[in-house]
């Protein structure tokens, strides 16, 4: 994703879709595909960026003497942050291509996704940008001249018009190197005629939230929350409804309908309410399932995801470490 090829074919490669009613069964290797790819369920932290990151868009088209005001979506590991950032970018691509045509595209780039780079200082996060359209980047080439030279000018002339970059939590402007790398962010905002957005972890709990900089940052980004899903939302069941609608685009042929959704207490507990974990979970048992054929009949069952290994946060969660007991060695 991290290069305009790699996103360009995410954006117009056909999303995933459990097959209709009444077509023939697909193939086991047709299945096991489907289950590993698996479809992106629309949750309301999606509808939310989406809905804010189209009205800043329209916000900012004109605005040229500051930076436009952005977006920052924040929340804990596992929650669909990465997920939910990527489906508003292939929006953004679908609603560009409609607008203008496929032909009258060429050369044109709606989209950028960058990544923070570990300890990243002004030149590593520069060369991010100019990587994901491939701006040639020389040894000597100083930060400046790949910000300016390649980077300002190249983004100009290819009509970015939304900017994601990932793992912000990654900067910290209490370094030097962090300071740096998020002035640079900020002249990049206010030198490319774009639209940013930023996703990390916990940002607000982070430096990246304080002092003068991070003033800065919060004084333009709106903030978007993105939560593990509740159990209950007062008469609502939110994760019920999320494990119902990832039911419904499994492709099992003896799986009975409503089993999962009657399990969901037991997934909240196994998953803490990450929809990163219960799809990996459900995709995991999926796949175990049309493979291993466990209880004979291809289906998923409590007993299949049992005996599924998850992520480590998912599985401290459900299995939390406990001390042992220390005897007591005091004589009466």
């Amino acid at each position: 994703m991290t290069t305009w090829d790699g996103f360009q074919a995410f954006a117009t490669t056909p999303a995933a879709a459990p097959p209709p009613p009444g077509t023939p069964h697909r193939s086991l290797e047709e299945r096991l595909a489907y289950h590993s790819r698996f479809v992106t369920v629309r949750t309301p932290a999606i509808d939310a960026l989406a809905k804010n990151v189209r009205t800043l868009m329209i916000l900012g088209r004109h605005q040229t003497v500051t930076a436009r005001p952005s977006l920052t979506v924040t929340g804990p590991a596992g929650v669909g942050k990465t997920t939910a950032l990527l489906q508003v970018g292939y929006a953004c691509h679908l609603a560009h291509t409609r607008r203008h045509g496929a032909a009258a595209t060429v050369g044109h780039v709606p989209v950028a996704y960058v990544l923070v780079p570990p300890a990243a200082s002004t030149k590593t996060l520069a060369a991010e940008f100019a990587r994901y359209l491939a701006i040639p980047v020389a040894a000597g080439m100083s930060q400046a001249q790949i910000t300016n030279n390649a980077v300002c000018h190249t983004y100009t002339a290819a009509r970015v018009q939304l900017v994601m970059i990932d793992e912000i939590h990654r900067l910290n402007p209490r370094t030097t190197t962090g300071a740096q790398s998020a002035d640079l962010i900020k002249d990049l905002t206010e030198r490319i005629g774009a639209t940013f957005v930023y996703a990390g972890i916990d940002v607000t709990t982070t430096p990246l939230f304080t002092g003068v900089r991070g003033a800065q940052l919060a004084g333009h980004a709106s903030l978007i929350d993105c939560d593990p899903f509740p159990a209950r939302l007062g008469n609502e069941e939110p994760f019920r409804d999320l494990i119902t609608a990832m039911e419904t685009a499994l492709d099992l042929r003896h799986h009975k309908r409503g089993t999962l959704p009657k399990l969901a207490p037991y997934l909240h507990d196994r998953t803490a309410g990450r929809i990163g974990s219960l799809a990996r979970l459900i995709r995991q048992a999926a796949i175990t399932a049309i493979t291993a054929l466990i209880d004979g009949t291809e289906r998923i069952t409590k007993t299949t995801l049992d005996a599924i290994r998850l992520d480590h946060l998912a599985e401290q969660h459900h299995r939390p470490h406990t001390r042992p007991r220390s005897r007591n060695t005091s004589t009466p």
